[in-house]
């Protein structure tokens, strides 16, 4: 057994040394053998379920989730230490710095009177530091393992810095009926690359209608996906109670049932908004 104080309340310290020790020799067989790429996704899933408690509003959620969060910041950090390349301390260390040089408007000599000018100043302090000296590059810069939306709002809103834009967003909307047009185009001609081009086109113009909206795309998507899936629970149901099953009802039958869930659902919802 490892020698470690139990106590009826941990720090940060404590947290890391568990991560140590769990690593060691004498410690967890399944802790020891990971990896940064064993463990990659359990970064992405443990950052979404933070997002998810965000969401849902629920403080004792988001508090748990944020601890997953940094179990695998401590995890990486560990493995580097091991190795002798960086350390926790270290990954603080070129965090802080990065923050103090990125905030001149508070760190430094700059100004900023509101939140736009405060963001001006980080992204003109974020190329200085990226030596960032043109417009392709800092498109470069995005990250490539961003969900898709988010990557394709981050592009356009670089590009539009400098002018590069549509002049509104009934132009971005003509865009997306284009986009449409084309990928119909390619299906009638049977090209499969075409198709995947075309439909990455209809989804890239409908993230920029998005930025013009001021809406946050995934989010809308997210949204998208509940509330299909709410409609064809009511589907089921309904079926359910009138003893069929889905694989034996007709398209027409199945149609004419989610459009009853549309009505049905939105109603309750707009009531429950309007109660509010």
């Amino acid at each position: 057994m490892i020698e470690f104080e139990k106590k009826d309340r941990y720090d940060i310290n404590d947290y890391r040394e568990i991560i140590r020790l769990l690593r060691t020799p004498e410690g967890c067989p399944w802790d020891r053998e990971q990896t940064h790429e064993s463990i990659r996704k359990n970064l992405l899933e443990e950052a979404y379920e933070a997002a998810e408690a965000i969401d849902t509003g629920d403080a004792e959620h988001l508090k748990e989730e944020l601890g997953d969060v940094l179990m695998q910041v401590l995890l990486h950090s560990q493995m580097e230490e091991e190795r002798g390349v960086f350390s926790l301390d270290d990954v603080a260390d070129a965090s802080c710095k990065k923050l103090i040089f990125r905030h001149p408007h508070v760190f430094g000599g700059a100004a900023a009177g509101n939140a736009d000018e405060a963001l001006d100043s980080w992204d003109a302090a974020k190329r200085v530091e990226k030596a960032q000296k043109t417009v392709s590059s800092s498109l470069a810069a995005v990250c490539g393992a961003l969900p898709a939306l988010w990557r394709a709002e981050k592009i356009q809103e670089k590009t539009a810095r400098v002018g590069f834009d549509f002049p509104d967003v009934g132009s971005a909307i003509a865009k997306l009926r284009e986009e449409t047009d084309e990928l119909c185009e390619g299906i009638a001609q049977g090209s499969r690359e075409n198709m995947e081009e075309e439909l990455g086109d209809i989804l890239f113009s409908a993230a920029n209608v998005a930025r013009f909206l001021k809406l946050d795309p995934e989010a809308a998507l997210n949204g998208a996906c509940g509330k299909y899936a709410r409609r064809f629970e009511f589907v089921e149901r309904c079926a359910l109670e009138k003893g069929d099953k889905l694989e034996n009802m007709t398209l027409e039958e199945l149609e004419k049932l989610y459009q009853r869930a549309r009505m049905e659902l939105e109603g309750k919802e707009i009531q429950i908004s309007l109660d509010i």
